[in-house]
């Protein structure tokens, strides 16, 4: 969907006000010490409230769906792994895999690579937040947003991927201890990370050439687009605000320095205001100061988090938005739930979709 106006920014301020919101998040997916609860912790609850939460309004007037947005793109040859390969988990342990047949990637993310390099008829299972049209049919095997041992190891697997979010870490215990190679990667949090997660998994997989080439496609197409950002007339980048938004859990969080999205705005020629406000951490419940200091010219969302509010009508009756140059032009730009914070083979679409909204010419939609 697209609700966009060109990019006009104008300076204003917003009157000091009430909390807005509270924050309400999940218990961390892995059983580790705080010190390892960093910004991956963080990016992994934006991430995986994308297959459920608040139940979604009607969707505004203007709101478009895209076809090959619910879809990853295969390599055009198939590939043609050479097993058994021995790689490093990020857990500290290695693992060896001797064979692709029975795969269960247990993130959407990982899910999109995974399909992507080809190995869409040897996966056998999906996670919650694996959307997209090729996974959709396959059995879910998280409840909520953890994994349940029992379901994986029922289909049987060849090999598990995971991330360092993924939990609880008794299932990751269960699964490893029936003697099933599971290999753990490193969470991607910015658009550095997408070549070395396609990396990691094309060599677990035995396509290592492969992985080369669907990096080399990625990072092409995330590049095409970036040279099509339109230069502002006068110099100055629009400031934009992500905001995490689940309404009828009353959930309403503004995006500091470690929310994952960072990476995109600057891509897309923008400033993550929330960052630049001085927001060091990964979230904040939303109150009128910190919009007021943040003073977004666009605010970008999660498309399921837009509809949970109740659209553009509902926004703006979140204390302090309205008063800010973003809730005075009703600029806001919207990437579905499943794709946004992935940094994978659709990064490039998620940054087209950004910059289009962005830098729209005509006003509302297109």
């Amino acid at each position: 969907m697209r609700i966009t106006q060109d990019f006009a920014p104008r300076a204003t301020g917003a009157p000091a006000g009430p909390d807005a919101g509270r924050t309400a998040r999940r218990r961390p997916a892995r059983g580790r010490a705080v010190a390892a609860l960093t910004a991956a912790v963080a990016f992994a609850l934006v991430l995986s409230g994308c297959g459920q939460g608040a139940e979604p309004a009607p969707k505004p007037a203007s709101a478009k769906g895209s076809a090959e947005a619910d879809r990853v793109e295969p390599l055009a040859a198939a590939p043609a792994p050479k097993l058994p390969v021995t790689v490093d988990s990020a857990d500290g342990t290695k693992v060896t895999i001797d064979s692709t047949d029975r795969i269960v990637p247990l993130t959407g993310s990982l899910s999109e690579i995974v399909f992507t390099l080809g190995f869409d008829r040897q996966v056998v299972a999906r996670d919650i937040t694996a959307t997209f049209e090729q996974a959709e049919k396959l059995p879910v095997v998280t409840r909520a947003h953890d994994v349940s041992a029992e379901s994986v190891l029922s289909l049987k697997p060849t090999i598990v991927l995971a991330d360092t979010t993924t939990g609880p870490s008794e299932a990751i215990d269960q699964i490893r201890d029936a003697g099933i190679p599971l290999l753990v990667v490193e969470p991607a949090k910015e658009l550095a990370d997408v070549g070395r997660r396609i990396d990691t998994v094309a060599e677990a997989l035995g396509v290592p050439s492969a992985g080369a080439e669907l990096k080399k496609r990625t990072e092409d197409r995330i590049a095409a687009v970036q040279k099509s950002i339109p230069a502002a007339p006068d110099g100055r980048k629009p400031r934009v605000a992500f905001l995490y938004l689940r309404g009828s859990a009353a959930v309403y969080l503004l995006g500091g320095a470690e929310s994952g999205a960072g990476s995109l705005l600057e891509a897309a020629g923008a400033v993550d205001a929330g960052k630049e406000s001085g927001l060091k951490k990964d979230f904040t419940a939303i109150t009128s100061e910190a919009l007021a200091k943040a003073a977004p010219d666009a605010i970008l969302l999660m498309t399921k988090g837009f509809e949970s509010v109740g659209g553009m009508e509902g926004l703006v009756k979140i204390p302090g938005i309205a008063e800010t140059p973003a809730g005075m032009d009703r600029r806001v730009v919207t990437v579905d739930d499943g794709m946004l914070l992935n940094y994978g083979p659709r990064t490039d679409r998620v940054l087209t979709e950004i910059v289009e909204q962005l830098y729209a010419k005509g006003g509302e939609g297109r």
